[in-house]
């Protein structure tokens, strides 16, 4: 099993050369060069290979997540869609709680990933399990810390997210408490996912979500509606089997991780020991991908909130909406891990002309997906928005909204791809500038002017996002154009330099005596 995994983990790199530190200071600027012996195909290959089951995994749990969503917008049926419209946006108030809590080991598998492609570029198995150890020991504490924190202030959370009704209140504190009581499950997963996905094992990830993912909706099924025997618990229900799913998804990668994949192996008796070297690599990529999370948290609460003074339907309609947009973000975020996996193995071996290589020819297979989702966005919109709720103030507006998705997504997906490859090199802090003009600058301003000040509603919310994804794509396109990720260097990587050099001092002192 081991040689089997082995061998889907292999990629052109691993036939080419090491490159010297010069290829990684020398020219800054991205050529269109192929190494001698190098097919574009066999690029193509690496990068499906690695984005496929991604692809699978994050439309999988999109698809759950957007069952989820549809199952509690029926909650009151026909006779009573006003209810279920209510029971959206209480679990739309939860969103950005939750995803705010989640920042820290979310930027810290930035890191993971990151370090892990490294090592496997440079073929340091011992170094790359150090990483995911110390991934797991940060993820483990900051998450207990985290979790009673979103237990203890859910309440007063979705109230600041603009929570106006009571039952919506209700509906969401249950949920949003939740899903903290079982925080640790998916925190852990999430950090299995990054190191694999370092490494380039995307299928195993792909397995354990599609798991976890038919066990949510089962329970969802029972727990909502209280069928075969169970209890009717409303939005409660869709949390609890949420969790649920978590937790399948968190024993099987556990299961995974311990019998290894052919590079990675957790092994329990090496310890958890903090090492230095290793998390101050883990914080140099971690801590600006943390702070760009939490600038991107602060301008989605800002705009949410905007959104959220419209009214219950507006903001029902809204959060349809983002629920649909997020299944075309899959594209982008498989693409982007094949980006952010060979782009950092491709470092690791000190090869940026395999790097650049591999992000351009990513870009295009992402903007060819991109197309076909927009077109089915123009001509099925308003099927797709009628699975939510029928009322059809939230059909209309949702149809009109999907058109302006629709012209984004080739924005949308040439950014994810480009920004993976950044973070694969480790440069986050250029990433969490772009992220701070973007999403909490732009976007809110924006539409904070359209929805106050013009007669556009809802549409200026989203038309205030359309900018956003303009400038942000713009700028790291010219990022990347630069070429100054070639010069991100880890702290290990120095320090190993250096120890290195001191050693061939000490032999030609010990040879001249």
């Amino acid at each position: 099993m081991a040689s089997n995994s082995s061998n889907r983990l292999r990629t052109v790199l691993d036939r080419l050369p090491d490159g010297d530190a010069a290829a990684l200071s020398g020219n800054l600027k991205v050529t269109k060069h192929l190494p001698e012996g190098v097919e574009s195909k066999e690029l193509y290959k690496d990068i499906i290979r690695i984005a496929w089951p991604s692809l699978v995994e994050l439309i999988l749990t999109q698809l759950a997540s957007m069952v989820d969503l549809m199952m509690v917008g029926q909650i009151g049926g026909s006779a009573n869609p006003e209810m279920g419209a209510a029971a959206v946006t209480a679990v739309g108030l939860t969103t950005q709680p939750k995803f705010l809590l989640m920042t820290a080991f979310m930027a810290m598998n930035t890191g993971v990933t990151a370090l892990v492609a490294r090592y496997k570029g440079t073929g340091d198995m011992k170094k790359a399990n150090l990483v995911v150890r110390q991934g797991l020991m940060f993820t483990f504490f900051a998450t207990i810390i985290l979790s009673i924190i979103g237990v203890v202030f859910a309440e007063p959370m979705v109230i600041f997210m603009g929570s106006t009704e009571e039952q919506v209140t209700v509906w969401a504190t249950q949920y949003l408490q939740i899903q903290m009581a079982g925080f640790i499950t998916m925190a852990i997963t999430s950090t299995i996912t990054a190191a694999l996905r370092g490494v380039g094992d995307s299928r195993s990830s792909m397995i354990y979500n599609l798991i976890a993912n038919l066990v949510n909706v089962f329970f969802n099924w029972m727990l909502i509606y209280g069928n075969l025997g169970m209890p009717e618990l409303d939005v409660a229900g869709a949390s609890i089997a949420t969790v649920i799913g978590q937790f399948v998804a968190f024993c099987i990668s556990m299961v995974l991780l311990v019998r290894g994949n052919g590079f990675l192996k957790l092994q329990f008796k090496l310890g958890f020991k903090p090492h230095k070297e290793t998390l101050l690599d883990l914080l140099n990529i971690g801590l600006p991908a943390m702070i760009e999370q939490l600038l991107m948290r602060a301008g989605m609460i800002i705009f949410s909130r905007t959104v959220a003074g419209l009214g219950t339907v507006p903001y029902a309609t809204h959060q349809v909406c983002m629920n649909i947009q997020a299944l075309s973000f899959m594209t982008g975020q498989a693409f982007a891990v094949s980006s952010t996996t060979l782009m950092g193995q491709s470092l690791g071996k000190r090869r940026p002309d395999m790097a650049q290589a591999y992000c351009s020819r990513t870009r295009r297979v992402g903007m060819g997906c991109a197309i076909v989702i927009a077109l089915v966005f123009i001509f099925f919109g308003r099927y797709i928005v009628a699975l939510y709720n029928s009322t059809p103030e939230i059909v209309e507006t949702g149809a009109r909204i999907l058109l302006i998705v629709a012209v984004l997504q080739p924005l949308q997906t040439s950014q994810f791809i480009i920004a993976g490859g950044l973070r694969g090199a480790g440069d986050t802090r250029a990433t969490a500038v772009i992220t701070f003009i973007t999403v909490l600058l732009v976007r809110p301003a924006v539409a904070i002017i359209l929805i106050n000040y013009t007669s556009l509603g809802l549409y200026g919310a989203w038309i205030a996002m359309a900018c956003d994804q303009l400038l942000r794509s713009t700028l790291v396109l010219l990022r990347f154009q630069s070429g100054k990720w070639k010069t991100i260097r880890m702290y290990s990587e120095t320090n190993s330099a250096a120890d290195k050099a001191e050693e061939r001092e000490l032999e030609e002192e010990l040879e001249t005596e």
